[in-house]
This record gives C-alpha cells, sequence and structure tokens, in this order.
C-alpha cells in the first residue's frame, strides 16, 4: 500500500471517522467472542480430561470357577490385592444438594500405581480433599460433614479436578472394608476417556453449540464491515473521476477496511484475555471454569486476527470490483436480483440430513459415529444458513402482499424499497430471525430430560425425610444398634431402624422380604396397623421408581435372631442439617456397604451430567444470540439511514414529515419479521427435537417454560430499541443543514 493511498484509507469527515470507528468496534466484539467461545470449547475438553479418572470401572475383584458348562460352581473368591492395582470403591456422596464425588481406595505398601491428584494412596482413616471440598468441611459442622472421611491428609491436586468448584475427596480404607460392598474393582490404571460411550454424544452437541454461537458472531463483523457502504462507494467514485483505474480502487477499498478490522481485531484479542477472569466466573455444570482453561493460546488469536481482516479485506475488494463503480458514482442504485425459491434448497437440504440421521437411528439403531456426526452437524450448519438464505425469498413475498393494502406514503415507499432490495432488507432483521431459531433450538434441547425421573413420594414408599444405607451383613448386630441409637439422639431425628432380610445361598432364590420390628413401622412412613412383633413388606419400598406404595403385614416371626443385617434406616425432620447429620453418623458407622441414601440423593446422583452441563451452554447460548441480534439490528438499521440519508434528506426538504420518515424505517424492519419469525421458532423446535432424538439417548423433550417465552419477548424488546435508536440518527442525517451539504 503506499502512502496515498493508505492516507485515502483512513482520511475523511466526522462521519467518516465514526464510520470507521463503527467497523472497527463490529469486528472488536466479534472476534473477542470468537476467541472467548473457542478458548470455553477447548477447556471443556480439558476439564473433562483432567477428571476423566474418576469414571475409572477397574475389573471385577472376585471371581468365579465354571464348569464344563459355563455355570458357576461355589462361593466367589477374591482376587488378590498386587502391588500393580488398587481396590476402588466409587460411592459418591451428597451434602445438601451437592454431588461429592468420593473414591475410596485400598492398596498394598509397595503400590505401584500412580493416582491422580496425590502423591500415594491414602493411609486407611484418612482423606485428600479437593480445595473446594475442603473449604466446604472447614465451614460445615464436623457432625454435618467433615466426620465422615477421618482425618485430613492433604489436598488434591487442581491437575485431577474438573475446576475449583468441585467436590472430590479420596479417601483411605482396608481391603476387607472394600470387599464387603459390591462395586469394588481392581484398577491398574485410571482411565483418560471421560465421557465413554457418550463420547460422540458430546461432540456433536459441542459442534452444534459451536455452529449455533458462531454464525450470530459473523452475522456481526459482516454488518459491521458494510457499515457506509453508500458513503464510501461515493468517495471511490471521486477517485475514479480523477483518473484512478478500478483495481485502484478496489485496493482503497480493500485498505479502508482493513485499518479499522485490523485494529478492530487486535483489541477484541486484548478484550478476550482481559476478559478471562470474568468468564471464569461462569458455572458450567458442576463446577466453574480455571482461568487458564479459557486461553485460546497465541497461535489461535493471530490465526482468527488475521483470518477476520483478510476476510473483510477481500469482502470489501470484491465487493467494490463487482459494483462496478465510475466516474460519474452510483448516481441510481442498481436493484438486486429477486430472490426466487432457489433458496429455499439448503433449507431443505438441512433437514433432509437430519431426519436421515434420525431414522437411520431409529430403524438401524445409532450409525456410525462419524455418519452421525457428519449428518447432524452438517444438517445443521445447512439449515442455520438456509434460514438466512430463505429469508429474502419470504420477504419479497409478504412485501408483494402487503405493497397491495398499502394506504400511506410511509407504507409504500417501505413496501418499494423492500421490493427493490430484499437482501439488504432482510439483513438487517437476519440477526433477530436467527436468533429466535437458535433460542428455539437451545429451549428445546434443554427441555430435555431423563425418562426415569424419580417419581413423587406417596405413603408406603421411601419418604424424603428418610436417610437409609445397605448393611454388611457380617456386622454384628449389637453394633448395626449402636448405630441406632446413636442416631436417634441426633438433633432432628425421631427414630431409626435396624432391618433385617432372610440369609440367601447362592444356589436359592432372591428372597425380597424385608423384616422389621413392628413398632418402628411408623418411622418408615407406613401407616397400616400389624399385629405381632415383626412385620414384613418388600425390598421394593427402596426402590426409588416405585410408584404403587408398598404393602406390609405380620411376619410369622417372634424375633430376628435368626435373620441378617439389611439395612438401616433413619428418620428426620427433613431439615438439610438433619439429613446431613444423619448421614455423616450412617457413613461413620463402618458397617455399611453402600454411601447413606435419600431422595435428595437419588435426585442429585441420578442427574445426567452431560445434558445438565450442557444446558447451561444452552442458557450462555441464549444470551449470545439474543444480544448480538440487537447489536446487528442497530448497526444496519443506522446504516440503512446512513447509506440513503440523501434520499431520506430530500424527502423531508419536499415536505414529507419526520414521523413519515420513522414509519418508513419501522416497516422496514418489520415486514421482514413476520415473513420468518414463526417459521424460526417452529424450526428451532423441530432440529431441537431432531437433535434430541437421533443421538439416540434417554431424553425426551418437553414444552418450554416461561424463559423460553421472556427470551422472546427480550428480542423483539431489543429490535424495537434498536429501531428506536435510529431515530435521532435520522433526525440529524435529514435536517435540512445536512442535506444542503449533500
Amino acid at each position: 500500500m503506499n502512502p496515498v493511498t493508505a492516507r485515502l484509507a483512513v482520511a475523511g469527515a466526522r462521519s467518516s471517522a465514526g464510520r470507521l470507528a463503527g467497523i472497527a468496534g463490529g469486528v472488536a466484539i466479534g472476534v473477542c467472542l470468537i476467541l472467548l467461545l473457542w478458548g470455553a470449547a477447548e477447556g471443556l475438553s480439558d476439564r473433562d480430561q483432567r477428571a476423566a479418572w474418576l469414571r475409572a470401572q477397574g475389573e471385577s475383584a472376585v471371581t468365579v470357577a465354571l464348569d464344563a458348562d459355563g455355570e458357576a460352581v461355589g462361593e466367589p473368591e477374591p482376587v488378590p490385592l498386587t502391588a500393580d492395582a488398587v481396590l476402588l470403591g466409587r460411592s459418591d456422596d451428597v451434602f445438601r444438594d451437592r454431588l461429592i464425588q468420593r473414591r475410596d481406595i485400598a492398596a498394598t505398601e509397595d503400590s505401584t500405581v500412580a493416582i491422580p491428584g496425590i502423591a500415594a494412596a491414602p493411609e486407611p482413616g484418612t482423606y485428600y480433599a479437593s480445595p473446594a471440598l475442603r473449604s466446604l468441611i472447614e465451614a460445615t459442622p464436623a457432625d454435618q460433614l467433615g466426620d465422615r472421611y477421618g482425618t485430613y491428609a492433604g489436598t488434591i491436586d487442581n491437575t485431577a479436578l474438573a475446576g475449583p468448584d468441585s467436590l472430590v475427596v479420596i479417601t483411605g480404607a482396608t481391603e476387607e472394608q472394600l470387599r464387603r460392598g459390591e462395586t469394588a474393582s481392581l484398577v491398574t490404571d485410571f482411565t483418560a476417556d471421560p465421557y465413554g460411550d457418550k463420547a460422540a454424544t458430546y461432540r456433536i452437541l459441542m459442534a452444534l453449540g459451536g455452529i449455533a454461537v458462531l454464525f450470530p458472531v459473523l452475522l456481526l463483523i459482516s454488518t459491521s464491515t458494510r457499515l457506509g457502504a453508500a458513503q464510501r462507494a461515493e468517495r471511490l467514485a471521486v477517485l475514479r473521476l480523477i483518473g484512478a483505474s478500478p483495481r485502484t480502487v478496489a485496493g482503497v477499498a480493500a485498505a479502508e477496511t482493513a485499518v479499522p478490522a485490523l485494529l478492530g481485531a487486535v483489541a477484541g484479542a486484548v478484550a478476550a484475555s482481559l476478559l478471562h477472569p470474568v468468564a471464569a466466573q461462569v458455572p458450567v455444570g458442576e463446577s466453574r471454569l480455571y482461568v487458564q482453561d479459557l486461553a485460546a493460546g497465541p497461535g489461535v488469536s493471530a490465526a482468527v486476527v488475521a483470518g477476520v481482516v483478510v476476510a473483510s479485506t477481500a469482502a470489501a475488494a470484491w465487493g467494490t470490483a463487482r459494483a462496478g463503480i465510475g466516474p460519474l458514482g452510483p448516481a441510481r442504485a442498481r436493484p438486486e436480483t429477486t430472490p426466487g425459491a432457489w433458496r429455499s434448497l439448503p433449507l431443505l437440504a438441512g433437514l433432509a440430513a437430519m431426519t436421515t440421521a434420525l431414522v437411520l437411528t431409529r430403524t438401524q439403531g445409532a450409525p456410525r459415529d462419524g455418519v452421525l456426526q457428519l449428518l447432524l452437524v452438517g444438517g445443521f450448519a445447512l439449515t442455520t444458513v438456509g434460514l438466512v438464505l430463505v429469508g429474502p425469498w419470504l420477504t419479497v413475498l409478504v412485501s408483494r402482499a402487503g405493497a397491495v393494502r398499502a394506504s400511506s406514503a410511509a407504507a409504500v415507499i417501505a413496501a418499494g424499497r423492500i421490493s427493490y432490495t430484499p437482501v439488504a432488507t432482510f439483513r438487517a432483521v437476519s440477526g433477530l430471525v436467527l436468533a429466535v431459531f437458535l433460542v428455539s433450538v437451545f429451549a428445546g434441547a434443554s427441555s430435555a430430560v431423563e425418562q426415569d425421573e424419580v417419581p413423587p413420594a406417596r405413603a408406603g414408599t421411601v419418604q424424603p425425610s428418610l436417610v437409609y444405607a445397605y448393611l454388611d451383613p457380617g456386622s454384628e448386630p449389637a453394633r448395626a444398634r449402636e448405630v441406632a441409637a446413636e442416631a436417634r439422639t441426633l438433633p432432628g431425628a425421631s427414630s431409626a431402624a435396624v432391618l433385617y432380610d432372610r440369609p440367601t445361598a447362592a444356589s436359592e432364590a432372591y428372597d425380597s422380604n424385608v423384616y422389621v420390628a413392628t413398632g418402628d413401622l411408623p418411622g418408615l412412613g407406613f401407616q397400616d396397623t400389624v399385629t405381632g412383633p415383626v412385620a414384613v413388606f418388600d425390598a421394593a419400598f427402596f426402590n426409588p421408581w416405585t410408584v404403587d406404595p408398598v404393602g406390609v403385614e405380620s411376619a410369622p416371626l417372634q424375633d430376628m435372631e435368626s435373620l441378617e443385617l439389611f439395612a438401616v434406616v433413619i428418620n428426620t425432620d427433613g431439615t438439610p442439617e438433619a439429613l446431613d447429620r444423619a448421614r455423616t453418623t450412617v457413613t461413620a458407622s463402618g458397617i455399611t456397604t453402600t454411601p447413606a441414601m435419600s431422595r435428595t440423593y437419588l435426585d442429585v446422583a441420578g442427574t445426567t451430567r452431560l445434558v445438565h452441563s450442557l444446558s447451561v451452554l444452552a442458557h450462555l447460548g441464549t444470551f449470545v444470540a439474543v444480544s448480538i441480534a440487537g447489536i446487528s439490528l442497530a448497526v444496519a438499521t443506522g446504516a440503512a439511514v446512513i447509506d440513503r440519508k440523501r434520499a431520506l434528506g430530500l424527502m423531508r426538504l419536499m415536505g414529507m414529515p419526520l414521523s413519515a420518515l420513522r414509519g418508513v424505517i419501522v416497516r422496514e424492519a418489520a415486514v421482514p419479521l413476520p415473513s420468518v419469525l414463526l417459521l424460526s421458532a417452529g424450526l428451532g423446535f423441530l432440529v431441537a427435537w431432531i437433535i434430541v432424538t437421533g443421538l439416540g439417548d434417554p431424553y425426551t423433550m418437553s414444552w418450554p417454560g416461561p424463559t423460553y417465552f421472556a427470551t422472546l419477548g427480550l428480542s423483539l424488546a431489543l429490535a424495537l430499541t434498536a429501531v428506536l435508536t435510529t431515530f435521532r440518527l435520522l433526525r440529524t442525517h435529514t435536517s435540512a443543514t445536512a442535506t444542503r451539504f449533500e
């Protein structure tokens, strides 16, 4: 670029400086969002890789001899614990409504197994805690949380934690303690697969979310770089008049866009790095991200800055060369080519691809990951692009119908401009249309819930106030009665009962009957009257998905001496403090084979981590889409006023009132919306249903909540605000002084 060209690129009046500042500002916002989104995507992947070890399943800790027919022979025998393996127990815990990921480990003294986050396996009776859990333990009375785990031995390193809010505890146990439970396994190496069979689903959803949020950002950058296109064309026509070649004019246009685009892109990259601490405060799933997780890296930042600048510059040069600006300038604007029905083809192709994925999943089972990802991700991208492409065609159809019924000067002028430039007219509201589509997709996808939600409690089922844990059948009954007696003395506890069942040999059928002293029935929530010292009911009582009340009747027993331990149940007043005291007492007893449970535990532990984590991202995506839609509409509407200030000023000079000109601007923004707004909302929910159903997971969509309709209302309010903000611009640029200057 020679000095003269550079001077022409940045020179101009105050309006030119404002236009260049607008381009730089739009590009800065876009680049900042792109880098933050890129960093968040990489950070989520890194986070899940760090916490992947918590998914370790290991091998069975017992072996069973088989006969020639493959049938089990005799009792299971424990697999010896060696130095190259640890015995791992997975027994997640709950405090209030938060899940604590607990891993119990038993290892030999010469163990060589590396445990993530700590130097060596903890000694029995000690524990390592994540920083967040350690802070929680220190801030909570010991009888509600800290007494569950033993003596504090150290902190788990951040390299083994998903984020700063992760609640993870690694406790030391003896081999005997872990073998009492049925969940212990032998682990020689901890997994690095964060999602197992859900990995493909995770990649697909992340790709869809990235596309959904990236499109509005690119639309904002594209709209920003078109600011003052008509004014720029006039200035370039002057260059043609003094002898500049079309190639030189295209170079000047490219330089004029490149300078503010470069400044804006660099400013956006700097802003993204400064916003990392703020963005890291947003919780995603069970934890926030570390600040360093959001860093996109210098290479990515440089590539994004260069890509945006090159794309903006090339688009400006190509658009100028295509416009064919002559020495006399754009004396008369060229009408746009009337959009045809072919614009609906990408939209239909995208829907067809996504529907194909759905059909393949339902008829042939889940196809290969690559095929499913191509169909869903590619189809979603085509659908999103197709919605923007089909908008001008639908706008033309609606404007023609409106032109027939136009009864005012503002309506006639607006209808004429829409039919003359349908693409430019729709471009102004395309951000809002895209936002409604994406908000509908996000709302539909985030409404997906597991079909096996825990049903509400009823009489004859586990009550919310109950805390229970299954007992080791080999423990002493006297010890179980001591635990129950201790639990009765806890603040907020009203009763505690020890339950029994019949010993079942390996060759016998399972007996699901549970026995309890008749006097303990009210504490379990039973309302039936039973005679006799011992009552019996079915173990389905403890199944959280039991819907029909479980009945209770008298057992043909006088005592329970011949039975073995089954569970201990504590009835509380249902307050969080009482529930946690009961959990702590039972967990610390050392005679349980499962963590202390309640309906709160089942609700928290049964939550699908993937869907609920990504639902948070859906809300963030909604915020980004709606915010950018408002900004894009304001920029595009303002640019339309600036580009037509001469024509609008002449109309006002001829006597048209300012209110009529305002009516023109409002109609130009309002007419394209009804043509595609309902289509966008319906299409968004259709796409969300295809995605949720096509992934083959046990989820179903529900009707969107009030948040969705509030978001739509906010979108329309932003649209109205964006249009109203241009009224001052309209008054300024159509004044007599401004028109005389033109």
